[in-house]
């Protein structure tokens, strides 16, 4: 791979804001200069990538991973995810802070931000983690180098359940950052599983896994966050919608810049339903749950409509070891961001979306709402973070692969009909068919705040 300072892509099919047109891209540095039908080198000193017809978008924006670094890097760190995100497509990530410690101070934000700048090759930035004790931590957070605040709701991975009411509506009206919530009401899910306990003991079948957190633990705590953030004024986001009822609590009357609740899909809410249970187990445990076939058109439904704004990943790797205990002993969550982009373009070959709307929900959106500064979209004076990807070109996800540190996948053995050939990265070519380049060229992400 080369690390000249010029880039030209040819013959490409340029997807932004709703268009496919055809088209060159002239990159110097890290900024996108010239966007033009045609556009001829300029200098000696300049790349030239043929994209041969094929399609290219925006840098994917993942707005939810869990990269584990610190305390539980024998799952993942900042370095291995961010080299499998590369490779599936996504430049740029927003990650959570139940790492260990967790990231709910600002010496331990820095921290993280410290580890990035080292390792990272993708584009980052970091959640800070509400507590029901950091409200001082939370207000000292500068919001133009922060991506947001994370609130968990429901207890999920780490001990970071924020339950006191008061608490959470001094939160909610203290920042003018977007909340992002992860919304499963505790006392619900604790009374259900009680029953599932009550009945089958330790060995409970995975089946069960979304009537524990059941439909009504998901809307309860969601109308209540809502509901708070309609009472405070707040700027909300709730994270992993998966449920049909949830998604009537937004609305789609108004553009995405105007809204002030906002909300996300994942990728596996999105293609797996409880009818997969049977065959994947644990492997596909996930908090929230993957719920029925049902759930799942209501939420493609509501992608559609404009209700959900973001598709995104929920990036949370265990190791095997982990994942293949019982139900009662496997965690929750999987990895994800080397195949999201490819798994959401299947759906596209199937007739479920479209390209340009896949871009709308996985690039420009998570750039809108979090105001992310000149990402997210193929303009001119934009950073150059674009990914190229050939709609023909199957490939099986095996063992060999897969590029999470934990070397497993939920998609192993599915062959997906498109496949991400190159990856620029603030002009950088850092993937290109299969490799990936020592150079990193990273930066951390900047917001319009």
């Amino acid at each position: 791979m080369n690390s000249a300072i010029a880039l030209l892509i040819k013959n490409g099919k340029i997807v932004n804001e709703g268009t496919i047109f055809e088209g060159d891209i002239y990159i110097e540095n890290d900024i996108i200069k010239e966007i033009a039908p045609i556009i001829s080198v300029k200098s000696g000193n300049v790349k030239v990538i043929d994209a041969e017809g094929n399609y290219i978008l925006p840098g994917v924006i993942d707005d939810q991973v869990h990269f584990r670094e610190p305390g539980l890097t024998h799952k993942g760190d900042i370095e291995s995810e961010s080299k499998a995100a590369i490779a599936g497509g996504i430049t740029s990530f927003i990650e959570m802070p139940n790492t260990n410690p967790q990231t709910t101070t600002i010496e331990k934000l820095d921290e993280k931000f410290a580890i990035a700048a080292k390792t990272s090759y993708a584009n980052y930035s970091f959640m800070f983690g509400g507590t029901n004790d950091n409200l001082e931590e939370i207000l000292k957070v500068n919001p133009k180098e922060v991506a947001g605040l994370k609130l968990f709701l429901g207890s999920s991975t780490g001990n970071m359940l924020v339950d006191d009411p008061a608490v959470l509506e001094k939160i909610f009206s203290s920042t003018d950052m977007v909340i992002s919530v992860h919304c499963e009401d505790e006392a619900t899910i604790k009374a259900n599983l009680k029953t599932y306990v009550d009945k089958y003991g330790e060995d409970i079948p995975m089946k069960c896994h979304p009537l524990i957190r059941s439909e009504e633990a998901c809307y309860l705590s969601s109308s209540q966050a809502i509901a708070l953030a309609k009472k405070t004024g707040a700027r909300l986001h709730v994270f992993h919608l998966s449920t049909a009822k949830e998604t009537a609590l937004f609305t789609n009357k108004i553009p995405l810049k105007d809204k002030k609740i906002t909300a996300e899909v994942c990728v596996h809410h999105l293609l797996f339903s409880d009818e997969d249970y049977d065959k994947k187990g644990t492997h596909i445990k996930w908090n929230p749950a993957v719920k029925t076939a049902k759930d799942r058109d209501g939420l493609w439904k509501a992608l559609l409509d404009g209700r959900i704004d973001v598709i995104a990943s929920d990036h949370a790797p265990h190791t095997l070891d982990e994942k293949n205990n019982s139900y009662a002993q496997a965690p929750s969550g999987g990895p994800l961001v080397q195949h999201a982009l490819v798994a959401m373009l299947e759906a596209h070959h199937q007739g479920k979306i479209t390209v340009p709307k896949l871009v709308e929900k996985m690039c420009h959106n998570p750039a809108i709402l979090f105001q992310v500064e000149n990402r997210g979209y193929i303009k001119e004076g934009f950073f150059a973070d674009l990914v190229i990807v050939d709609l023909n070109n199957p490939w099986t996800v095996k063992k060999e692969n897969i590029l999470y540190k934990c070397s497993w996948s939920p998609f192993e053995g599915a062959t997906f009909k498109s496949r991400v050939t190159h990856t620029i990265l603030n002009g950088r070519l850092v993937f290109e068919h299969n490799k990936i380049s020592k150079e990193r060229a990273a930066k951390r992400l900047t917001f319009n705040r």
